[in-house]
């Protein structure tokens, strides 16, 4: 899992740039507001909506634009219609993806979506193709040079986790989704600092890639989080933290 956990940190430090462009505010505003539409503006009473909002926290999004987006979302201030799809996809060296838009013009995502996909060698596959790899987990890196790794295990397995791998500059901790917070407040009081902890779409077997490969990936992962209707995006390479390194510095 060394590039996965390699690549999660990667995007969680864009974020926090691109955060302040207001980027990541505009895909969180929308999908708090869809949350509140499915499942009424009630946080306590609609999962969905809680989580979104905690990510909108950590994002340190002010109160105001979560409220206006849960009204938008209820009905009480006007607002867009956004429409949820997941597009089942294949990338360079058969790596399986998982495509989560929220578009307010289907056609228009799906069109720009296989463009880019194309343009680095992958395609959109049909329903059920790949989604069966994925499984929603709870999800937090911790830096090897920050934790001790029998300490984190342990604090980690006794708040609930499910398990915890080695990877080659991280341990990563896998939890139900349910059980995140708690594992995650469990660290925070013992002050072991992580690098990414979310909800996710963690993948059972990997697909290793190198060289052009590899490069293509990168290019292709960057481009679809970059588009504005892609809320998430789930992938099972596996590219060496070196090789990643590598194309970072290009």
């Amino acid at each position: 899992m060394g590039g996965h956990s390699h690549w999660a940190t990667t995007k969680h430090k864009k974020a926090a740039v691109d955060a302040k462009r207001g980027k990541v505010f505009t895909k969180i505003i929308r999908e708090i507001t869809t949350a509140a539409r499915i499942g009424g503006g009630d946080p306590d009473g609609n999962p969905r909506l809680r989580a979104v909002m905690l990510k909108a926290r950590d994002q340190n999004m002010p109160q105001d634009n979560i409220k206006k987006a849960i009204q938008r979302g209820t009905g009480e201030l006007p607002g867009v219609v956004y429409e949820e799809t997941t597009y089942e996809c294949y990338g360079p060296g058969g790596v399986a993806m998982l495509v989560e838009i929220m578009s307010d013009n289907k056609n228009r995502t799906v069109s720009e979506v296989r463009h880019i996909l194309t343009k680095y060698g992958g395609s959109i596959s049909g329903s059920g193709t790949v989604a069966w790899i994925f499984s929603r987990k709870g999800y937090i890196t911790v830096e090897k040079t920050k934790s001790d790794e029998e300490k984190l295990m342990t604090l980690a397995l006794e708040a609930g986790a499910e398990d915890m791998k080695t990877g080659e500059r991280y341990f990563e901790v896998l939890t139900v989704p349910s059980d995140l917070e708690k594992v995650k407040k469990a660290l925070e009081k013992n002050r072991i600092p992580m690098a990414v902890s979310e909800v996710t779409m963690v993948p059972q077997n990997y697909v290793h890639l190198e060289g052009r490969d590899a490069e293509q990936m990168l290019k292709l992962m960057e481009e679809m989080e970059d588009h504005e209707d892609v809320q998430n995006l789930y992938a099972n390479f596996d590219i060496p933290d070196e090789v990643m390194d590598k194309i970072a510095a290009r």
